[in-house]
């Protein structure tokens, strides 16, 4: 049995504040038992103003908030999973980046977010975050506390086919940190987060970002834990910082999988033509 704990946040715009912000509520997690503890998307940092984001971004090593969580971890002796860090790169670009910290503090492994969150929402919210992160290249499956992990960031959940290939690559559990924006979480977040654990018989944990932020934002929360059935398991039925605790039998994935087998099931395929459509009157015409 795996004790996880997912730290639901509230992110100011600085880091320092940040950690302040995020300590508590890992200490808690951790004080309940949490073997594995996993933060939010942009837990050291939300600030979605370009010019404003790029005076505080620092590279990973030299982040106060990193450089405290990976402290922390280390004085507490869990896995931490920093949900994400908005982080300067070495060509002083930017990254949304997954960092797995080990029991002893050194880090075990990092994902930067490969999708990245560009739409005109209905209600008029506009979101580029092409903007300010360079995507990633590559999938990361690796293991914490004894369970095979699968790393994504937020939009990342929107695509089927990578949390498909982090379960055949022996991932039990998909992480989904998030800032889910209000509208789109309202309508979307647990469906697709139940659709994913289903489609790969995996447990999914999704830790949030939740109320209105220093930055102006306003994002879901609603932090859960999915089973690798379909149904929530541990749920924070609101947007406030807490800590949620939940335990997974990780043996749940194993008879998940061999019920319903559509890991091994699938078969390779032609992608169909592109469907043609008539593009004036006269061919509408002609077509019918």
């Amino acid at each position: 049995m795996l004790k996880v704990g997912l730290i639901q946040l509230r992110t100011p715009a600085d880091q320092a504040a940040a950690l302040e912000h995020a300590a508590p509520l890992i200490r808690e997690a951790a004080a309940n038992g949490a073997q594995l503890i996993a933060t939010p998307e942009g837990t050291n940092l939300l600030q979605r103003r370009r010019e404003a984001f790029f005076e505080k971004v620092a590279p990973m090593e030299q982040d106060p908030a990193v450089i405290g969580l990976i402290r922390l971890a280390a004085e507490l002796r869990v896995w931490l999973l920093v949900g994400s860090a908005l982080v300067k790169r070495a060509d002083g670009q930017a990254a949304n980046r997954s960092i797995l910290v080990r029991p002893d503090g050194a880090v075990a492994a990092t994902y930067d977010k490969l999708h990245m969150f560009d739409v005109d929402l209905p209600t008029g919210e506009r979101h580029r975050e092409s903007a300010l992160y360079t995507p990633g290249d590559r999938a990361v499956a690796t293991t914490a506390a004894g369970a095979a992990l699968g790393l994504t960031i937020c939009y990342d959940l929107r695509f089927p086919a990578l949390h498909r290939a982090l379960a055949k690559a022996g991932a039990e559990v998909l992480t989904v940190p998030s800032a889910f924006t209000r509208p789109t979480g309202e309508k979307h977040w647990e469906i697709l987060l139940r659709a994913r654990a289903i489609e790969t018989g995996s447990f999914v944990v999704a830790p949030a970002q939740g109320g209105t932020h220093q930055d102006g934002r306003a994002t879901w929360g609603h932090s859960m834990v999915v089973a690798p059935w379909g149904e929530v398991i541990a749920l924070a039925d609101h947007d406030e910082p807490c800590a949620l605790m939940a335990e997974l039998d990780l043996a749940e994935v194993a008879k998940a999988r061999q019920a319903i087998p559509a890991l091994v099931n699938e078969r390779p395929f032609a992608a169909p033509l592109p469907i043609a459509r008539p593009h004036d009157g006269a061919a509408r015409s002609a077509a019918e």
